[in-house]
């Protein structure tokens, strides 16, 4: 009995995480390195933030939250918009960091 429950929670821990939510935001203004380190930092402080992306060429912030947390648009928006930058939408999926990447590198060989 105990080890089914345990075997339960262990289960439950690691759908939570397999499910993160990944935030994409398009950003106008993104220029150059320094800006997507500010980015970065910016959004690492967030104690929700698990992960950030940045790409330049895309326009493109796109972050993942700790599971079991949450980032409001207003929020995010406020970080970026207080950071210099102007938010042009903001798209919740379950795609990873790790997919985005791939899917950008795609489009730019294109």
């Amino acid at each position: 009995m105990i080890k089914k429950i345990i075997t339960l929670l262990m289960l439950s821990v690691f759908a939570t995480a397999a499910f993160a939510e990944t935030i994409e935001v398009k950003v106008n203004g993104l220029v150059c390195a320094f800006c997507a380190q500010g980015i970065e930092k910016t959004l690492r402080a967030k104690p929700e933030t698990d992960a950030v992306l940045v790409s330049l060429d895309a326009g493109l912030v796109a972050l993942t939250l700790k599971a079991g947390t949450q980032l409001s648009d207003d929020v995010l928006r406020k970080a970026l918009t207080e950071s210099g930058y102007s938010v042009t939408g903001i798209t919740r999926t379950n795609r990873s960091l790790t997919q985005i990447e791939k899917d950008l590198a795609e489009r730019a060989s294109e």
